[in-house]
C-alpha cells in the first residue's frame, strides 16, 4: 500500500535492517489483541502470504476467498486481504483473543509494530511508535522478530514484489482504461494468487518464474 509518511511523526526516527535490534518485544502480547482488530482491509497479502495460508490450512485460494479473505482495490490494483468480522472489525482468524494461524501469519502481521520504508529498489524497517499499546517493550533482533526462514531471500522477494506492483498501480490510478485494468487485475490474481504453488517445492523459484513472465507481458 503506497503511503506518504513523515517518519518523524510515526517512528522513533530510525531505519532498521534485519540484523538490527528494535523495541518490538511485547511479552507475547500478554492477552492483548488490539492489533487484530479495527484493521479494515489494510492487511494486504502478498503471494507468499497466500501460499502459506493455502498450504497450512490445506485450502485453495478460491476456498479462502469464500471464508477468510476478500478482494479490495489497493492503489488501483485488486489484491487479497484478511477479512474482518463483527462490528469490532475482528480478524477472522482471531480465536478467543489469540491468533489461530500464528505460524503462518501474513508478513504485515509478522513485522508489526514495524513497517517497511521503501527506497532505492529495496526497503528498511521503521518502528511504529503509536500502533502497539503494550508497555515496556524489549529489544529483539529484527530477523528473529520476523520469524521467517532465509530472511534475506524473503526480503528480496518483498522488495521485488513491491517494485513490480508500483508501476502497475501508477498506471491503474493515472489512466482510465477500464477494460485494460480489469484484464490487468485478473492476470495478477490468476498468475500470483489463484494459481497454486507446489506445496513441497521452492516457492521463490516458482514465484520468480511467474514474475519474469509477467514482466515480459506487462512491463
Amino acid at each position: 500500500m503506497l503511503r506518504e509518511i513523515d517518519l518523524d511523526k510515526v517512528s522513533d526516527g530510525r531505519l532498521y535492517r534485519s540484523s538490527d535490534m528494535a523495541k518490538t518485544g511485547c511479552n507475547g502480547c500478554n492477552g492483548c489483541s488490539s492489533c487484530c482488530r479495527g484493521m479494515g482491509n489494510s492487511i494486504v497479502l502478498d503471494p507468499m502470504d497466500t501460499h502459506r495460508l493455502c498450504t497450512g490450512l490445506q485450502k485453495s485460494c478460491e476456498e479462502l476467498l469464500k471464508s477468510s479473505l476478500e478482494l479490495n482495490v489497493v492503489d488501483g490494483v485488486i489484491l487479497p486481504n484478511l477479512r474482518m468480522t463483527t462490528e469490532e472489525e475482528t480478524c477472522v482468524f482471531l480465536n478467543e483473543g489469540r491468533c489461530s494461524i500464528h505460524p503462518i501469519r501474513p508478513g504485515i502481521c509478522r513485522i508489526f509494530p514495524l513497517g517497511r520504508f521503501y527506497e532505492n529498489d529495496s526497503f528498511q524497517y521503521f518502528l511504529q511508535i503509536h500502533e502497539c499499546p503494550a508497555p515496556g517493550k524489549s529489544k529483539v533482533k529484527v530477523s528473529k522478530w520476523i520469524d521467517t526462514p532465509d530472511v534475506r531471500r524473503y526480503e528480496k522477494f518483498i522488495a521485488d514484489w513491491h517494485y513490480f506492483l508500483k508501476p502497475l498501480q501508477k498506471y491503474a490510478m493515472d489512466f482510465e482504461h477500464g477494460e485494460n485494468i480489469q484484464k490487468l487485475n485478473m492476470y495478477i490474481l490468476q498468475q500470483f494468487y489463484l494459481k497454486s504453488y507446489d506445496a513441497e517445492g521452492d516457492f521463490y523459484h516458482e514465484f520468480y518464474e511467474r514474475l519474469e513472465a509477467a514482466r515480459g507481458l506487462l512491463l
